[in-house]
């Protein structure tokens, strides 16, 4: 039986194997538990085209649409919003007042901050990192503020960087640096593969294995684990050199904080095409995770609330036929 087969098969029949918690008792009667595997939280990323292109949804209405799509998370992306460079720590405090009001009314959990445009933690130049450090500083004094548990950073390295062993200082030194002062909020940093050098699951872990921080960690990324592209750029172009799926996030979990569950395309069941998600959720349940899996759809062949809504779908049947 393949796996579609399997997945088909199981929904229809009601399996529903999930991690159980031992029992509770009362009144002598012995009550089993149901420990959730996982919860569900919407990377903003997944809108960004309505957020920035279209300009059909404003990114401050976040929480209401991640609600309205039935998610519990949010996983903010600071690149959707305008800070002023000129005064940024006022800004971003001002973001983060307006963003704590959205969430409080809504209920929603504020999961993370994805960073990006702050500078490379990873690259050669000390003075490089130190100003990456104290640009990423205001976000996780906001991360702290809003409440999230993380903030996602990048080790790219310096553009085309080839030098693992100089990357792999400059990303002990600048990520270990920042998470020493992000311990005292009680924020996570976490990695995510994101191209170049830090799509390769293993340099990454090795980092982590030396910085060995309990609040520094991984972000494993179904959908970026390419090494090297065509014309040497992070993106847009022909991967040339691809990290195993399988093995990179194998090689992430042991340090994962959070999981992103990238999707692309869907075939007529609803399964990803590009990824087995039974085998990749599977290795998830298997490490023992039951945080937030965040939903990120990149496709292009359905709208983005429709691949949001097809990535939840499809990772709660995949959830139910997990052994």
């Amino acid at each position: 039986m393949n796996r579609r087969d399997f997945i088909s098969k199981s929904s229809q029949t009601g399996l529903a194997l999930s991690l159980l918690g031992m029992y509770a008792c009362k009144n002598g009667e012995k009550k089993t538990i149901e420990v959730p595997f996982f919860k569900l939280s919407l990377a903003q990323w997944s809108l960004h085209k309505a957020i920035r292109d279209a300009k059909t949804l404003s990114a401050f209405d976040f929480a209401i649409k991640a609600k309205e799509l039935g998610f519990e998370g949010l996983e903010y992306v600071n690149q959707l919003y305008e800070i002023d460079k000129n005064n940024k720590l006022a800004s971003v405090r001002n973001l983060t007042k307006e963003l704590k009001l959205r969430s409080d009314d809504t209920g929603m959990t504020n999961v993370m901050i994805m960073i990006d445009h702050e500078g490379d933690l990873s690259v050669s130049d000390k003075v490089g990192r130190d100003k990456a450090i104290q640009d990423h500083i205001v976000w996780v004094d906001a991360a702290a503020e809003l409440g999230c548990s993380s903030i996602r950073v990048n080790l790219f390295g310096d553009p085309g960087e080839k030098d693992v062993q100089a990357w792999h200082h400059g990303s002990v030194d600048g990520m270990g640096r920042l998470s020493e002062y992000a311990s005292k909020s009680n924020i996570n940093v976490i990695v995510e593969n994101h191209g170049g050098l830090s799509s390769h699951g293993g340099y990454v872990a090795k980092v982590l294995k030396e910085i060995n921080m309990p609040n520094c960690g991984s972000l494993p990324d179904f959908g970026n684990f390419c090494v090297r592209q065509e014309s040497g750029e992070r993106w847009g172009e022909n991967c040339i050199e691809q990290y195993d799926v399988y093995q990179g996030v194998a090689d992430l979990l042991p340090y994962a904080k959070g999981i992103s569950a990238k999707t692309f395309d869907f075939d007529k069941e609803g399964n990803e095409v590009t990824f087995d998600y039974v085998r990749l959720m599977q290795m998830i349940k298997d490490s023992g995770f039951n945080g937030f899996i965040g939903v990120e759809y990149e496709g292009n062949n359905l709208s983005e609330e429709a691949g949001i809504l097809a990535t939840k779908e499809l990772l709660l049947k995949v959830k139910k036929v997990l052994t």
